[in-house]
Protein backbone atom coordinates (compact mmCIF):
# COMPACT_ATOMS: atom_id res chain seq x y z
CA UNK A 1 0.00 0.00 0.00
CA UNK A 2 3.06 2.28 1.15
CA UNK A 3 5.13 1.61 -2.58
CA UNK A 4 2.12 2.40 -4.42
CA UNK A 5 1.35 5.54 -2.62
CA UNK A 6 4.98 6.50 -3.24
CA UNK A 7 4.80 5.75 -6.86
CA UNK A 8 1.69 7.53 -7.30
CA UNK A 9 3.03 10.72 -5.53
CA UNK A 10 6.57 10.35 -7.44
CA UNK A 11 4.31 9.93 -10.42
CA UNK A 12 2.45 13.18 -9.82
CA UNK A 13 5.50 15.23 -8.77
CA UNK A 14 7.28 14.23 -12.49
CA UNK A 15 4.09 15.57 -14.36
CA UNK A 16 4.30 18.95 -12.52
CA UNK A 17 7.86 19.12 -12.70
CA UNK A 18 7.62 18.16 -16.87
CA UNK A 19 4.37 20.45 -17.18
CA UNK A 20 6.24 23.15 -15.62
CA UNK A 21 9.21 22.87 -17.03
CA UNK A 22 7.50 22.91 -20.93
CA UNK A 23 5.89 26.29 -19.68
CA UNK A 24 9.20 27.61 -18.74
CA UNK A 25 10.33 26.66 -21.94
CA UNK A 26 7.75 28.10 -24.01
CA UNK A 27 7.61 30.83 -21.83
CA UNK A 28 11.40 31.48 -22.87
CA UNK A 29 11.01 31.17 -26.33
CA UNK A 30 8.48 33.23 -25.88
CA UNK A 31 10.31 35.97 -25.15
CA UNK A 32 13.21 35.25 -27.44
CA UNK A 33 10.34 35.00 -30.17
CA UNK A 34 7.81 37.95 -29.70
CA UNK A 35 8.97 40.44 -26.39
CA UNK A 36 12.63 40.94 -28.18
CA UNK A 37 13.03 43.18 -30.83
CA UNK A 38 13.30 41.66 -34.55
CA UNK A 39 13.10 45.10 -36.80
CA UNK A 40 15.59 45.52 -39.60
CA UNK A 41 17.39 48.50 -40.05
CA UNK A 42 15.39 51.01 -42.01
CA UNK A 43 16.69 51.55 -45.67
CA UNK A 44 14.77 52.94 -49.00
CA UNK A 45 12.24 50.12 -50.24
CA UNK A 46 9.76 50.20 -53.28
CA UNK A 47 6.87 50.84 -50.94
CA UNK A 48 5.75 50.54 -46.92
CA UNK A 49 3.24 48.24 -46.16
CA UNK A 50 0.88 48.63 -42.69
CA UNK A 51 -0.69 45.65 -41.24
CA UNK A 52 -4.14 45.73 -40.07
CA UNK A 53 -4.26 45.72 -36.17
CA UNK A 54 -4.82 47.86 -33.63
CA UNK A 55 -4.72 52.00 -34.34
CA UNK A 56 -1.62 51.86 -32.31
CA UNK A 57 0.16 55.22 -34.65
CA UNK A 58 1.04 52.44 -37.78
CA UNK A 59 -0.77 54.47 -39.64
CA UNK A 60 0.92 57.76 -39.30
CA UNK A 61 4.60 55.89 -38.92
CA UNK A 62 3.98 54.42 -41.85
CA UNK A 63 3.08 57.83 -43.94
CA UNK A 64 6.38 59.16 -42.12
CA UNK A 65 8.24 57.29 -43.19
CA UNK A 66 7.35 58.01 -46.77
CA UNK A 67 7.48 61.73 -45.71
CA UNK A 68 11.21 60.98 -44.84
CA UNK A 69 11.57 59.44 -48.53
CA UNK A 70 11.99 55.69 -47.17
CA UNK A 71 9.64 54.89 -50.32
CA UNK A 72 7.13 57.22 -52.00
CA UNK A 73 4.25 54.49 -51.48
CA UNK A 74 1.80 53.23 -48.62
CA UNK A 75 -0.06 49.95 -48.54
CA UNK A 76 -2.43 50.92 -46.05
CA UNK A 77 -4.18 47.44 -44.94
CA UNK A 78 -8.10 47.96 -43.99
CA UNK A 79 -9.64 45.01 -42.22
CA UNK A 80 -11.60 47.28 -40.03
CA UNK A 81 -15.22 46.61 -41.59
CA UNK A 82 -17.46 47.23 -40.63
CA UNK A 83 -16.51 51.08 -39.43
CA UNK A 84 -17.44 51.62 -36.10
CA UNK A 85 -17.53 55.76 -36.53
CA UNK A 86 -13.68 56.12 -35.48
CA UNK A 87 -12.25 54.00 -37.25
CA UNK A 88 -13.79 55.32 -40.26
CA UNK A 89 -12.65 58.58 -39.52
CA UNK A 90 -8.88 57.38 -38.74
CA UNK A 91 -9.17 55.28 -41.88
CA UNK A 92 -10.85 58.10 -44.40
CA UNK A 93 -7.71 60.82 -42.81
CA UNK A 94 -4.91 58.13 -43.53
CA UNK A 95 -6.21 56.86 -46.67
CA UNK A 96 -6.66 60.15 -48.03
CA UNK A 97 -2.94 61.55 -46.82
CA UNK A 98 -1.50 61.24 -50.29
CA UNK A 99 0.41 63.75 -51.66
CA UNK A 100 2.18 64.79 -54.64
CA UNK A 101 5.45 62.29 -54.00
CA UNK A 102 3.59 60.07 -51.82
CA UNK A 103 0.66 57.71 -52.94
CA UNK A 104 -1.27 56.05 -50.44
CA UNK A 105 -3.29 52.94 -51.12
CA UNK A 106 -5.84 51.32 -48.98
CA UNK A 107 -6.86 48.24 -49.08
CA UNK A 108 -8.79 45.93 -47.91
CA UNK A 109 -6.95 42.18 -47.30
CA UNK A 110 -9.00 38.68 -48.47
CA UNK A 111 -8.90 36.38 -46.50
CA UNK A 112 -8.54 39.40 -43.79
CA UNK A 113 -5.17 38.13 -42.28
CA UNK A 114 -1.45 38.54 -42.60
CA UNK A 115 -1.45 36.03 -45.54
CA UNK A 116 -4.15 38.37 -47.27
CA UNK A 117 -2.30 41.01 -46.49
CA UNK A 118 0.92 39.48 -48.41
CA UNK A 119 -0.86 38.31 -50.78
CA UNK A 120 -1.99 41.94 -52.06
CA UNK A 121 1.36 42.82 -51.73
CA UNK A 122 2.93 40.67 -54.05
CA UNK A 123 0.05 40.99 -56.62
CA UNK A 124 0.95 45.05 -56.69
CA UNK A 125 4.67 44.08 -56.39
CA UNK A 126 3.83 42.00 -59.90
CA UNK A 127 1.88 44.84 -61.64
CA UNK A 128 4.64 47.86 -60.54
CA UNK A 129 7.97 45.78 -60.61
CA UNK A 130 8.63 46.21 -56.88
CA UNK A 131 11.71 44.37 -55.85
CA UNK A 132 11.22 45.50 -52.09
CA UNK A 133 9.14 46.87 -49.01
CA UNK A 134 8.82 47.68 -45.57
CA UNK A 135 6.66 45.93 -43.26
CA UNK A 136 4.72 47.42 -40.36
CA UNK A 137 3.54 45.74 -37.61
CA UNK A 138 3.68 44.89 -33.67
CA UNK A 139 6.72 44.06 -32.31
CA UNK A 140 5.12 40.55 -31.13
CA UNK A 141 4.05 40.00 -34.84
CA UNK A 142 7.53 40.68 -36.54
CA UNK A 143 8.27 37.02 -36.67
CA UNK A 144 5.21 35.48 -37.92
CA UNK A 145 5.08 38.38 -40.36
CA UNK A 146 8.29 37.49 -41.81
CA UNK A 147 7.49 34.11 -42.14
CA UNK A 148 4.33 34.87 -44.00
CA UNK A 149 5.79 37.68 -46.27
CA UNK A 150 8.93 35.06 -46.64
CA UNK A 151 6.31 32.20 -48.19
CA UNK A 152 3.79 34.90 -49.93
CA UNK A 153 6.31 37.73 -51.67
CA UNK A 154 9.01 37.34 -53.79
CA UNK A 155 11.03 40.11 -52.56
CA UNK A 156 13.18 41.98 -50.14
CA UNK A 157 11.30 42.80 -46.79
CA UNK A 158 12.49 45.25 -44.23
CA UNK A 159 10.50 44.78 -41.14
CA UNK A 160 9.90 47.37 -38.88
CA UNK A 161 8.08 47.51 -35.50
CA UNK A 162 5.54 50.26 -34.72
CA UNK A 163 7.17 52.41 -32.13
CA UNK A 164 4.93 52.48 -28.91
CA UNK A 165 5.03 50.69 -25.45
CA UNK A 166 4.76 47.27 -25.50
CA UNK A 167 4.73 46.89 -21.65
CA UNK A 168 1.34 44.40 -20.69
CA UNK A 169 0.38 42.79 -18.04
CA UNK A 170 1.83 38.85 -17.60
CA UNK A 171 -1.75 37.22 -18.81
CA UNK A 172 -1.83 39.22 -22.08
CA UNK A 173 1.70 38.13 -22.79
CA UNK A 174 0.15 34.64 -22.37
CA UNK A 175 -2.70 34.95 -24.68
CA UNK A 176 -0.35 36.79 -27.17
CA UNK A 177 2.05 34.04 -27.23
CA UNK A 178 -0.39 31.46 -27.91
CA UNK A 179 -2.04 33.35 -30.31
CA UNK A 180 1.55 33.99 -32.18
CA UNK A 181 2.44 30.23 -31.64
CA UNK A 182 -0.69 29.32 -33.16
CA UNK A 183 -0.38 31.35 -36.41
CA UNK A 184 3.05 30.55 -36.90
CA UNK A 185 1.72 27.01 -37.10
CA UNK A 186 -0.95 27.86 -39.12
CA UNK A 187 1.20 29.49 -41.49
CA UNK A 188 4.00 26.02 -41.47
CA UNK A 189 0.43 24.29 -42.31
CA UNK A 190 -1.14 26.30 -44.62
CA UNK A 191 1.88 27.94 -46.32
CA UNK A 192 0.49 30.68 -49.01
CA UNK A 193 -2.43 30.00 -51.22
CA UNK A 194 -1.11 32.29 -54.54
Amino acid sequence: MMVRRRSRLRSAAVIVLVALALVAVIGAVGYQLFNREHQDALRPADAIVVLGGEHDGREDYGLRLADEGYADTVLISDPYRPYNPWDKKLMDRVCDAGTRTVEVICFVPDPSTTQGEAMFVQRMAKQRGWHSVIVISWRYHMVRARYIFGQCFDGEVVMRSVPRDYSRPLRQWAYQYAYQYGGLAKAAVIGCAR
